[in-house]
């Protein structure tokens, strides 16, 4: 159909000029986010644009959706304010008529939004956390950029070295400040490099001294070495860390039910519930009165938006709790939700209003009135 075809054409340019816009604002945000937490120390300055990168596709469900959902409401709230309605209206058809379209060209992207949070998302957890420990796991000489003074892993520990080698295991100009309790040492020396010697790793310098302080007495002793070994990482063998839920597959969600999981399956599971619920409610809050504007219907759709989505994340922490259950608060919100749209888009579809309930004696005594 000729109509059909011109709503979707509309539908996909507003669609696709909201990602662009959502999605230039959040890789912006997450870009500073990812550049403070490298100057911390937290990711590898070299791996920020991926991990900035696995974060975005991790936020492209909310992106998509919310893009979406004002892709209908901005093209349907034009339509009214151009009276394209009209034409639509004196044919025969209603609002809820607008569904066909409207499905027809949403159902893909409602498929990626469910691929999305099912899959991509844990995934991209696990990519980030996976890169986080590697940087974490790595030993002070190998975090320690050439004319840089920067902390240790423990953060004890103070590293400068000017590393000269391809294997970035040998070093001139060694100096490390260390805090151990009550004591404080200061070691320099000329030159240093990376031993391994029954599976840990050591600092051997060469040629230099140490400064020994104790805050608490005061007492402070200067030696000078010409080999010295400072032990640099406890072990070559770091300990698993423990799986987090949002990093879990949703079917090992399923398979381990505890609390935790079943919240993190309810956030996964509500994302493209709640892109199927905003897509009618924004069918239904696009009706607008050309006289008046459409700052009002955007405004109540956004405050829609962000009322459902603090819900979905709000369940999942119910969830976990242990304070409701996964399917009493799916039934709950999204079927409370999916009600309340289809009666609003009736109540749009038929020109319902609360004058017309009024029984007719009520009506024509205010009528006299006035």
């Amino acid at each position: 159909m000729l109509f059909h075809s011109s709503i979707r054409k509309d539908l996909a340019r507003s669609f696709g000029a909201t990602v662009v816009v959502l999605a230039t604002i959040v890789m912006t945000i997450i870009l500073i986010r990812t550049l403070g937490q490298a100057t911390k120390g937290s990711v590898n300055p070299s791996e920020v644009m991926l991990i900035m990168g696995l974060t975005v596709m991790g936020h492209l469900t909310t992106i998509l959706t919310l893009s979406l959902f004002i892709a209908v409401v901005a093209t349907l709230s034009r339509m009214y304010a151009d009276s394209e309605m009209v034409i639509w209206f004196s044919s025969g058809n209603g609002l809820a008529a607008f569904s066909q379209p409207l499905f027809h060209f949403a159902w893909p992207i409602l498929t990626i939004i469910a691929l999305l949070a099912l899959f991509v998302w844990p995934w991209s957890n696990t990519q980030i956390q996976e890169l986080r420990e590697r940087y974490e796991q790595r030993n002070d000489i190998e975090r320690v950029a050439p004319g840089q003074f920067q902390e240790s892993a423990g953060g004890k520990r103070v590293f400068f070295i000017d590393k000269d080698s391809p294997s970035n295991r040998t070093g001139r100009q060694v100096f490390v400040s260390s805090l151990d309790g009550n004591i404080e040492s200061i070691t320099t020396a000329q030159q240093g490099q990376i031993e391994i010697t029954k599976g840990e790793r050591f600092l051997s310098l060469q040629h230099g001294q140490q400064m020994l302080k104790n805050h608490e007495t005061g007492e402070v002793r200067v030696t000078e070495f010409k080999d010295y070994q400072i032990l640099i990482d406890p072990s070559s063998k770091y300990a698993a860390t423990e799986i987090q839920s949002r990093m879990l597959n949703s079917l090992a969600l399923l398979t381990e039910p505890t609390p935790v999981n079943l919240g993190e399956l309810s956030w996964r599971l509500g994302l493209p519930f709640a892109a199927v619920n905003l897509l009618i409610i924004g069918l239904a809050v696009s009706s607008v009165n050309p006289r008046v504007g459409k700052s009002y219907n955007l405004a109540l759709a956004l405050f829609c938006f962000v009322a459902y989505y603090n819900m979905v994340n709000v369940g999942k922490n119910w969830i976990a709790a242990g304070i409701t259950s996964l399917p009493a608060f799916m039934f709950t919100l999204h079927g409370a939700v999916f009600v309340f749209g289809i009666s609003w888009l009736m109540i749009r579809h038929f020109n319902l209003s609360w004058r017309n309930l009024l029984p007719k004696s009520k009506m024509a005594l205010k009528k006299r009135a006035v």
